[in-house]
């Protein structure tokens, strides 16, 4: 399997990343983690060529996310017998519990507990948003990194964002960050820090690893019919899964593509990706084949929003493009179960004074909106939508 460099930190490590936050379970909670089948996975991954294994602090918790999640501990299971020393480790402090440098210090003590480590290699501060910065920088967070990596508690800083690209710039220069991990897709070229992003942080010498590839399953299980038989059409021996893998890996700036597999199907399939993937495989007709994809959800889209946040902030509290990006997501795919998961997924992301349905239809965004959008009447239809979500 192909190795690319980890930025400018002198490591290198496979193209495809075993991502730990979705697993099989054994039961119906989120930590009833099937041990057998999921150490069978990752070891089987690893026997392949994957050297990079990707968890986190909250990732399989039996309630909030404010408790310690299964994963952390299996993966210290299924990494015994010689394992853990053929892989870069991954997992990520909680930033939005901690209130000060000492319960980064505390955490950390529990997460090298809880996955029997001496030292992790790259400890990612989880993700880095507008909420969680500022104060994270004010209680300590980047002398916290610095006194980690010189008590050999860390081999290399990093963070994970989920946020916009105007934050993602100020984040990746304010500090020698060693990775970075960013949503990145070819249906989210310019989504949170998007290509722009990749490009930057890339050209500053740090490592790129990529989450969300498939988003979220959503680009294999959901595709529609066009894109699906475009893809067939072009590429018949690829799975939709390498569509997406293959596309991420041309780039040059991305150094690790992490994959979150359920099953062993699914590892089969990205591992053999992984495997047959060569420079040059993806050329002018697989790109062609991918533009093709990518113009046809833009047909699907409700609300023409760039989300530049010129229509912010709102006087009643309501986050338009937020709201609009769910929007639009929920049109994308065709099947029901994405429809309801978009609407669950609002319900969480998007807190109560920031929801659609507390517009009052006062117009002012409208006047300030590059785009003419009719905001009040599109957060009217999302605030239909998106009911009791």
């Amino acid at each position: 399997m192909e190795t690319r460099p980890m930025g400018r930190t002198g490591d290198k490590a496979s193209i495809l990343g075993f991502g730990c936050m979705r697993r099989p379970l054994s039961g119906p909670r989120p930590c009833d983690i099937d041990y057998d089948l999921a150490t069978r996975m990752v070891r089987s991954a690893i026997d392949r060529g994957v050297d990079y294994v990707d968890t986190a602090f909250a990732y399989h918790s039996a309630g909030t996310r404010e408790e310690p999640g299964a994963s952390e501990p299996f993966l210290a299971h299924a990494l015994k017998g010689g394992y853990r020393e053929r892989v870069r480790l991954a997992t990520k402090l909680p930033t939005w519990i901690v209130k000060s440098k000492a319960d980064m210090h505390r955490y950390l003590d529990l997460q090298l507990r809880q996955l029997d480590v001496r030292q992790i290699d790259y400890y990612l501060a989880h993700n880095l948003n507008v909420s969680v910065w500022e104060p994270m920088v004010e209680y300590g967070l980047l002398s916290f990194l610095d006194e980690a990596v010189r008590d050999g508690r860390i081999r290399f800083p990093a963070f994970s964002f989920h946020d916009q690209y105007p934050l993602f710039e100020a984040i990746v220069k304010s500090y020698d960050w060693s990775m970075v991990q960013v949503q990145y897709n070819y249906l989210d070229q310019d989504h949170q820090a998007g290509r722009a992003g990749v490009g930057l942080a890339a050209s500053r010498g740090m490592a790129v690893v990529v989450m969300e590839p498939l988003r979220g399953g959503f680009l294999v299980k959901y595709l529609p019919d066009g894109p699906r038989e475009t893809f067939r059409r072009i590429r018949p021996g690829w799975s939709l899964a390498a569509w997406c893998l293959n596309w991420l890996w041309s780039q040059p700036e991305v150094s690790v593509v992490l994959s979150g597999m359920s099953d062993m199907a699914q590892t089969d399939d990205n591992v053999g990706a992984a495997l047959a993937y060569r420079a040059g495989i993806f050329g002018e007709a697989e790109e062609g084949a991918v533009s093709e994809a990518v113009e046809f959800f833009r047909g699907r889209l409700k609300v023409d929003c760039t989300a530049c946040g010129y229509c912010m902030p709102c006087q009643e509290g309501v986050d338009i493009p937020k709201n609009f990006n769910f929007y639009n997501q929920y049109h994308l795919f065709d099947a029901a179960e994405a429809m309801e998961r978009c609407r669950f997924f609002y319900g969480i992301q998007v807190s109560p004074p920031e929801q659609a349905a507390r517009c009052v239809a006062c117009g002012k965004c409208v006047e300030k909106c590059p785009q003419s959008i009719s905001i009040p009447d599109v957060l009217k239809r999302a605030a239909e939508t998106f009911k009791a979500a």
